[in-house]
């Protein structure tokens, strides 16, 4: 990496850091064509003429919103405002809202699947974007946590390249994805280069599968990276989580459908800064 690229390096890792309360913030819903229709999405864009480099980022089963939809979640405003102040735009699309459903988290039998429909989503909006004078076509990532985390995962498996002849995404980044099914699929490899992070007492989406599957891709040599914090939980990276008990949860390690989840501020901290330097490299 040149000095020069370092010092871009630096300069986002900065901007993740700094204050949400320090930005102007601010998005707009879009709209994003698919087969049935349009999904809603969530775009931020940075200051500036552009082109920008773009972050596609997929929330978890919660969804986006809170507040029965009139608020976008705490930790999905946080990190887009965070990427948007780093330079990045950013797009979230909402592939549970846009079909008329809430959370899925205690929903066992799901019809909007991580490894297809919300696969689907995610290509639909890097077309979107792509089609857009104001963002870099070849510059853009995944980002996606738990549920979305595993939809990260599936989007960017080679045997699931993009056939629309469009530049594909650059780099993907998981936070505490489900990785059991791509761990035991014995086709399973990555196209571009992954970082997973999550907390090694996740006993929400256990890292053990994660640990599989980053070891033998490593010993094929592809380019993926696992972060394990000790004594981390699920949700870690959320600005202002309280550690607490969750329960009606559809698949938990435990099979009580109970699970932990909170915020750490050692591991987000450190969350944030290899964020910023993963999504600069070239």
């Amino acid at each position: 990496m040149s000095s020069l690229e370092r010092l871009k390096a630096s300069l986002i890792c900065l901007a993740l850091l700094v204050s949400p309360a320090a930005w102007a913030a601010g998005y707009e819903r879009v709209w994003i064509p698919v087969d049935e229709g349009n999904l809603v999405g969530v775009f931020y864009r940075p200051a500036g003429p552009g082109p920008f480099p773009a972050v596609i980022a997929l929330h978890g089963c919660g969804g986006l919103w809170r507040e029965h939809g009139s608020k976008l979640s705490m930790r999905h405003a946080d990190w887009g405002e965070r990427l948007a102040a780093a330079g990045f735009a950013v797009l979230m699309p909402d592939s549970y809202g846009s079909r008329g459903l809430g959370s899925q988290c205690g929903v066992k039998d799901l019809t909007v699947r991580a490894g297809r429909e919300r696969v689907a989503d995610a290509a639909a909006a890097r077309i979107w974007l792509q089609q857009r004078a104001d963002i870099k076509p070849s510059m853009i990532s995944l980002i996606g946590w738990s549920g979305g985390g595993s939809t990260v995962l599936a989007a960017i498996r080679k045997d699931r390249s993009p056939a629309d002849g469009r530049p594909d995404f650059k780099r993907a980044v998981a936070f505490y994805p489900a990785c059991r099914v791509q761990s035991e699929s014995p086709s399973f490899a990555v196209r571009m280069p992954l970082l997973i992070l999550m907390g090694d007492a996740d006993d929400w989406t256990p890292a053990a599968p994660c640990g599989y599957l980053a070891k033998a891709a490593q010993a094929r040599r592809e380019p993926v990276e696992l972060v394990l914090y000790p004594g981390v939980l699920h949700d870690f990276d959320h600005p202002r989580l309280d550690v607490r008990e969750r329960e009606n949860i559809a698949y938990s390690a435990s099979g009580t459908g109970k699970v932990t989840v909170g915020t750490n501020f050692a591991a987000r901290e450190d969350a944030l800064k290899r964020v910023g330097a993963f999504l600069n490299l070239p």
